[in-house]
């Protein structure tokens, strides 16, 4: 990763929620509560997974990635946005502030190609039931979940080595955590061609697997309007339901964010998006995609009683 050091910028100031001090004990809260859920959440379905012989399914594989995506995800910013949300200098230097966002890019891109692989896997399980642990065998599933991973390496490396920003003295970030949209406002060089990359970059980690996961459940309902039985239709409903809605928050909030020209954006409200996407989703994420689950629920009593 290539910046300038001429300007002899060492470290950055984030705002966060300075400007706004009245809300600074209901952040803190709200943030503590948010990451305390994350790391419950996610490591309870992790370990059930693990566990659970009934949950070593393709559906539960890819759903344990997603959960630890999340752990990774939550983790690198929220501790952060709790210890400066209190401080009066909360300076990030500068090697932290370049790792952080690279690593939060990193996360969010295979948060994204993922859940176009689950879609995937719920077109297979509904469309072909029969065939589907063929499909969807267990080589099938790893070479899936390493693509997502490996593409989204690749994806963040196009991105955060074509930086070559030089910062003219300022270092305020009006931002929670570095992020890379806030890192281009504040530099005085020009990022044309690095707002194109981040353009190229989100069409194929935001529209096109959005694009692919909105065709899918098209296919979905076309299988599913066909189910004569009404006890097999919602069966079906029920296990995309969930998926859906994660994909509708994480999605939204990021085209929101990404998607838009940046002449249009507001950085306080964009910084706002980002805790929204950044911090909330890795903890509904456990909630609304498993723990209502029929088998992730079994599988919590079985865990209690052994306990017992």
């Amino acid at each position: 990763m290539a910046m300038n050091n001429a300007t002899a910028v060492l470290e950055f100031l984030l705002i966060g929620i300075s400007n706004y001090p009245e809300w600074r004990i209901p952040f803190f809260m709200l943030v503590l509560i948010t990451y305390l859920g994350t790391l419950f959440g996610n490591g309870l379905i992790i370990i059930l997974i693990h566990f659970d012989p009934h949950l070593h399914t393709p559906m539960y594989f890819f759903l344990s990635n997603l959960s630890f995506l999340d752990l990774c995800y939550g983790t690198v910013s929220m501790p952060q946005a709790l210890l400066h949300c209190f401080s009066t200098h909360p300076y990030l230097s500068y090697p932290r502030c370049l790792t952080q966002m690279s690593v939060s890019f990193f996360l969010a891109t295979a948060e994204c190609l993922l859940l176009a692989v689950m879609a995937y896997d719920r077109v297979v399980a509904i469309s072909n039931p029969l065939h589907y642990s063929m499909v969807m065998n267990g080589p099938v599933c790893v070479w899936l979940a390493a693509t997502s991973w490996g593409a989204s390496l690749v994806l963040t490396a196009m991105v955060t080595l074509s930086l070559h920003l030089h910062f003219c003295g300022t270092n305020v970030i009006n931002h929670f955590v570095c992020e890379i949209l806030s890192l281009l406002k504040l530099s005085c060089s020009d990022t044309s061609f690095n707002e194109l990359m981040i353009l190229i970059t989100g069409i194929f980690t935001l529209m096109l697997p959005f694009g692919f996961i909105l065709l899918s459940y098209v296919q979905i309902a076309t299988v599913v309007l066909k189910i004569h039985s009404a006890q097999g239709m919602l069966k079906a409903l029920s296990t995309c339901g969930s998926h859906l809605t994660v994909v509708t928050i994480f999605y939204g909030a990021a085209i929101s964010t990404y998607m838009k020209p940046q002449y249009k954006s507001s950085p306080d409200l964009d910084k706002f998006i980002s805790v929204f996407y950044g911090a909330l989703t890795p903890m509904l994420n456990p909630l609304i995609y498993s723990l209502r689950n029929k088998d992730v629920k079994e599988a919590i009593i079985k865990v209690m009683v052994k306990r017992e």
